[in-house]
């Protein structure tokens, strides 16, 4: 018999970035919550704390704020006909774990989606024809607007203090921000991060080349700022661990610095870390759920009552969880019925390393958003009918760190060890620039999440199943963004140039780190035949379970999701204080 905790009004399913805006969104409303989190309890003080956090070994290398595959893990494979094998070491993507999640180890890039992107299937169609979609393909409009999500940008902006440089405000199109974004309401609360070198040159070089280029917009505070929570970041003093580490200086945007801290404060929110949710528990009707049941920190079976339930894990966290509940139906691809699972999608990334004996970058001044970018090959910018393909990238050239075990660029041809590996070595180290192409990778029928049929986790329960490859329309917009980027790049005259971009024939390989950009699986929608969640990110079948999250993504952006994902969050949470709360059940009709 499991031990039954005393009722709550709301239990919060993982302690990332959806679940610290829900948490305190509702925790404001007067509600008991009370968070659920798998890994360990972190903090700023004492966890990113220097010197610590600056080991790269520890942190870059062996990835201790990762989950660790031996303790939860999905299974891969290309297509339905092939066995899934354990995603066994990390390399194509990496879960967050811990309190924080994912949102401790990010870069802090922050973008808005296009308004085209939140209606993407409507956008082609309407401009291009539906002919031009692929018939596996299944791509869908998200069920709300940019105009609609615009305020909850804005106000995310400023919880995130984010640093840059505004293109669009109110429908004036402002020179040096991007020229092709959605409007917004407001500038971004802070001026954009200084500029490096490889900025300066990649600046320069593109307006040569008739391209609008502008800085990143980044959760990297430029100077001191407190948002609206209280919460104070400190300037970003270009140390260059961004990426895989939490934050030691206060100034990387993340659910510690930006709202964890006042949060706490509110005595009716609790948190309980180690405590890993098995399940989500459904009363006898199936249309409402009662609770969850979790393995606390001793191993003992706990079941926590709760009016509300949210699930705001890692994305295909969600949808496991989902799945072995007995939320929703089941994607099977052979009908074309169910939704559970349905529409995954990642992130198609292309680059080019480009080497120069005469420019010194001085690579240990870097920071994980610190780019200048051209937003001209974006979604609203492409033909898809004459081009080909349905999608669209940024491209941009940043300078991130200068970690010497993971960033060790040579020209192609040099050995991978001895003498002449240390001769380049010599020579190159701090003459390198890079300039990467990302971009959007859309949903296709046999692309999904699944229960394994043959591994188990350590409860006895299915690991999760990803069946995916690349498609012939991702490498098209890939093979296209090649050519863009070789222009730039040998615009530049570069000594040395190194090209990597996925051709025809490429297979998904989970080896190489690539992003942790995994979308779809429990995806938003305005037709329970075709979406889990409806426009609320309520599920359609049980009224009082909200999943919140980029497995909301009926495809993937272009972007980074962050911004996407925190803006739906604030948007649930509104949906819930305002409507749910006073009249609780469906917020939409199916």
């Amino acid at each position: 018999m499991a031990r039954q905790e005393k009722p709550v009004d709301v239990v919060l399913v993982g302690l990332g970035w959806t679940n610290a805006i829900m948490g305190m969104e509702l925790a404001q409303e007067g509600l008991s919550v009370l968070a659920l989190e798998r890994g360990e309890d972190r903090d700023t003080v004492p966890d990113f704390a220097y010197p610590k956090m600056a080991d790269e070994l520890t942190y870059g290398v062996r990835y201790k704020l990762m989950a660790k595959p031996a303790k939860s893990t999905i299974t891969v494979r290309h297509s339905m006909t092939e066995t899934a094998v354990p995603y066994r070491h990390l390399g194509s993507f990496l879960p967050g774990d811990g309190v924080g999640g994912a949102g401790t180890h990010w870069n802090g890039h922050t973008w808005r989606p296009m308004p085209e992107e939140l209606e993407l299937r409507s956008y082609v169609e309407n401009t291009f024809g539906k002919e031009i979609i692929p018939t596996d393909m299944t791509i869908q409009d998200f069920g709300v607007s940019y105009a609609e999500l615009e305020p909850h940008f804005t106000f995310f902006d400023k919880v995130l203090g984010v640093s840059g440089a505004a293109g669009n405000v109110q429908g004036k199109i402002l020179e040096g921000g991007n020229p092709f974004e959605g409007p917004r309401s407001e500038p971004y609360p802070l001026p954009p991060l200084k500029r490096t070198l490889n900025d300066e040159l990649f600046h320069d070089v593109a307006k040569t080349q008739g391209l609008h280029p502008f800085p990143l917009p980044s959760s990297n505070a430029s100077e001191a700022y407190t948002n609206p929570y209280g919460m104070q970041l400190g300037p970003c003093n270009f140390c260059g661990f961004c990426e895989r580490y939490g934050c030691l200086n206060f100034s990387k945007a993340s659910p510690q610095t930006s709202i964890l801290g006042a949060l706490k404060q509110h005595e009716n929110f609790a948190y309980r870390a180690n405590s890993e949710v098995l399940k989500v528990e459904l009363a006898d009707d199936k249309k409402t759920a009662k609770g969850v049941t979790y393995i606390d920190e001793n191993g003992e079976e706990v079941f926590q009552p709760a009016k509300i339930v949210v699930v705001g894990t890692f994305a295909y966290n969600n949808v496991r969880l989902l799945l072995l509940s007995g939320i929703g139906q089941p994607y099977d691809p052979v009908s074309n019925t169910g939704t559970v699972g349905r529409n995954y999608a990642y992130q198609m990334m292309g680059g080019a390393t480009l080497f120069f004996k005469d420019k010194c970058f001085n690579p240990f001044i870097g920071a994980g958003s610190n780019a200048e970018v051209v937003d001209d090959f974006a979604i609203n910018q492409i033909d898809f009918a004459k081009e080909g393909f349905i999608g669209g990238s940024y491209l941009l050239a940043a300078q991130t760190n200068g970690q010497p075990i993971r960033n060790m660029p040579l020209p192609s041809g040099t050995p991978s060890w001895g003498t002449g590996w240390k001769k380049a070595t010599k020579e190159y180290y701090g003459h390198a620039m890079s300039i990467s192409s990302h971009g959007a990778n859309m949903s296709y029928r046999d692309c999904y999440l699944s229960l394994d049929p043959n591994y188990k986790d350590d409860h006895g329960l299915p690991l999760l199943r990803l069946t995916f490859d690349w498609k012939d329309n991702d490498i098209r917009m890939t093979q296209f963004m090649k050519s863009k980027v070789e222009a730039i790049a040998k615009g530049l005259a570069p000594d040395h140039l190194t090209l990597s971009f996925k051709d025809f024939g490429a297979k998904y390989d989970v080896r190489p780190y690539q992003t942790t950009h995994n979308v779809g699986g429990a995806i938003m929608g305005t037709n329970p035949k075709t979406s889990v969640l409806n426009r609320y990110l309520q599920s359609w079948d049980v009224h009082n379970v909200f999943v919140l999250g980029a497995s909301a993504f009926p495809q993937n952006l272009q972007y980074n999701p962050t911004m996407l994902v925190g803006a739906l969050a604030y948007w649930s949470a509104k949906a819930i204080r305002e409507q749910y709360l006073k009249n609780p059940g469906p917020l939409v009709q199916a």
